[in-house]
């Protein structure tokens, strides 16, 4: 059966905790579709936002972070710190980066946890080259415009075959942020964005709007976007 996905845009710079509460909400209405329950499953999902600054760290490293790190990564209240339940390791979001949080049925778009990683990266791939930016995978998780410069992050989370959590693209990020941690704990690499690449004046909205259309020409079952209004952003907001 042929599905729409549906794209919810918070409008602005948001807190973390924002699009988490509204990701949980979403994650939790798939869950309870699941069997024995007939409830109408959702159609897929995907969150695009910038965040307030923030650090976050993965699964791996919750309860690991010493106070005193911790409130080095708070910049004397310039920056949050957050335990999150993606993998990967400690990594910034903040203006100018799109985050991108897809929830959907790995199941339904006959998916394995593999095969979504590469849709994901395959995406990124896509939408820089829509710029004019040659990007590529390595060994490492991510996506990077050289062996040494990672443009984005990928860091995920899944339950029951449904996703959460998602990618973190630098289109203006102030790159001093990542600076003062070892990104996603790889020494000796560095982070790019698309100015930093010569892509200058693009909102993170627009390449927002092309990594979703990117992502849906690339799910099964999909055939079309379904971008929520801002009454209907508000509606998810307050569920």
């Amino acid at each position: 059966m042929a599905q729409v996905l549906r794209h919810i845009h918070l409008p602005g710079i948001v807190p973390y905790s924002t699009a988490a509460r509204l990701q949980e909400s979403l994650v939790s209405r798939f869950l309870t579709s699941k069997p024995p329950s007939n409830a109408p499953a959702p159609p897929p999902h995907i969150i695009t936002a910038q965040f307030a600054p923030v650090y976050t760290c993965g699964r791996r490293e919750i309860g690991t972070v010493s106070p005193e790190q911790q409130e080095h990564l708070r910049a004397n209240g310039r920056a949050d710190f957050v335990e999150a339940m993606r993998g990967g390791q400690t990594t910034f979001h903040g203006p100018g980066q799109l985050v991108a949080y897809p929830i959907i049925d790995l199941r339904t778009h006959k998916l394995t946890p593999r095969d979504y990683v590469c849709l994901l990266e395959k995406s990124l791939i896509a939408t820089c080259a829509k710029y004019g930016i040659k990007a590529m995978t390595t060994e490492h998780t991510g996506v990077w415009t050289s062996p040494d410069d990672k443009i984005a992050a990928i860091g995920v989370h899944m339950r029951r075959n449904i996703t959460s959590h998602g990618i973190g693209l630098n289109v203006g990020t102030d790159l001093w942020w990542f600076d003062r941690i070892v990104a996603c704990g790889l020494e000796g690499k560095r982070t790019t964005s698309f100015e930093k690449q010569g892509v200058v004046g693009k909102s993170v909205e627009e390449v927002g709007t092309e990594y979703v259309n990117q992502i849906a020409g690339r799910l099964l079952a999909v055939e079309d976007v379904d971008s929520a209004g801002q009454e209907e952003v508000s509606r998810y907001l307050q569920a």
